[in-house]
């Protein structure tokens, strides 16, 4: 503890005051963000936390699969269907390709959102 006299002002002799005061205080570090530090630590929490970000990506990427498989599976029906060379090059061009790159995108669009969302519950901000 620290004690500290003030002296009155006064011209008669009051007894002086006395002030006490505790030690100084220290500054704290910010709390680290429990989601963060859960990971970090490698708790229960901290696994389900990277687990679920695991299960998204992997459920983005299974369905970008699916899809692609769709496209191609199909592919050997309509050419036996449509039995004319041209045709079939024509259904290749405009039929089986340009899905493949929308494909593509939406999966990698889903794969930053899920990164994007797991990077925001872990820094502890709310959802937008």
């Amino acid at each position: 503890m620290v004690l500290r006299r003030l002296r009155a002002v006064s011209a008669d002799q009051s007894p002086q005051r006395e002030v006490v005061t505790g030690e100084p205080r220290r500054v704290r570090p910010l709390p680290r963000y429990r989601a963060q530090s859960e990971i970090d630590e490698q708790t229960a929490l901290g696994g389900a936390y990277v687990r679920s970000l695991m299960r998204g990506q992997l459920r983005a990427g299974l369905t970008a699969f699916a899809a692609v498989v769709l496209v191609v599976a199909t592919l050997p029906v309509a050419f036996l269907a449509l039995r004319s060379t041209t045709v079939v090059w024509v259904v290749l061009g405009f039929a089986a390709y340009p899905p493949l790159p929308l494909i593509a995108w939406w999966y990698v669009r889903r794969a930053e959102r899920n990164e994007r969302d797991f990077a925001r519950l872990v820094e502890g901000r709310p959802a937008p």
